[in-house]
């Protein structure tokens, strides 16, 4: 029988992967035009997984030795990813045509951040359901426009609806193998929070807010804020 702890981490990433899914369904259906929804939904994304980061995930990764070095291991991981396997890709809207070589390297940058995403969740839920449940909303809210963006790619370099969504799926089970190898090795136990903190910090400073302060107008800045706020009334929520 599964322990509670191990049961709400598989619903929580088989929900998260699903996510990747949903947003690679969404894309395939709907106009490129007309996202503007899609922008404040990234820019509160963002806001909630720096707070987490910043309240949560990085002071209690503090726990193990050496955690900050695994910090920037997570950090500067993904930066190398991005920028020396998919230099081209970014979350943003695509709005050149790609070479299939470019989607593809884009998928493989990608993979990571969805691998830590299971090392994330399940590392939180060691240290506690509530910190466990936090962090997968922050994952959770990140994994729509991630599918988005991914079959957005493959779209765009002729690859057929089925392909699009492949790619998406494959996200998901990454973070399912994220999610296996936290319960397999004891590294990932004691420094994967410490890893996605890294992880997650990038991804919401270097990654999402430099594309979002492009954006003209005060609605993006209010969305970011309110996922810091979104952050505050989901731990309020957890904790109760």
């Amino acid at each position: 029988m599964l322990q509670p702890t191990m049961l709400a981490q598989w619903v929580f990433v088989a929900v998260a992967a699903a996510a990747d899914v949903a947003g690679a369904a969404f894309v395939t259906k709907a106009h490129q035009r007309g996202r503007a929804p899609l922008r404040y939904f990234v820019a509160a994304g963002a806001g909630f997984m720096l707070a987490a980061a910043f309240v949560r995930m990085l002071p209690e990764s503090m726990q193990a030795p050496h955690a900050f070095l695994f910090v920037l291991v997570g950090y500067f991981g993904v930066h190398l990813f991005e920028h020396a396997i998919a230099p081209h890709f970014h979350f943003g809207e695509e709005t050149h045509s790609v070479s299939e070589l470019v989607s593809m390297s884009a998928l493989v940058g990608l993979l990571m951040h969805t691998f830590v995403d299971g090392v994330a969740v399940a590392s939180g839920l060691r240290v506690s359901n509530s910190l466990g449940a936090l962090v997968f909303v922050a994952v959770l809210l990140h994994k729509f426009p991630e599918g988005l963006a991914i079959s957005s790619l493959f779209l765009a370099a002729g690859a057929k609806r089925r392909t699009a969504i492949l790619a998406a799926a494959a996200l998901g089970l990454s973070t399912v193998a994220g999610v296996l190898l936290t319960d397999h090795l004891p590294l990932l136990r004691q420094y994967g929070l410490a890893v996605s903190a890294g992880v997650t910090l990038y991804v919401g400073a270097s990654n999402l807010v430099p594309e979002l302060q492009d954006r003209p107008g005060v609605r993006i800045p209010l969305s970011f804020v309110a996922g810091c706020g979104l952050y505050l009334a989901a731990r309020t929520l957890v904790s109760i």
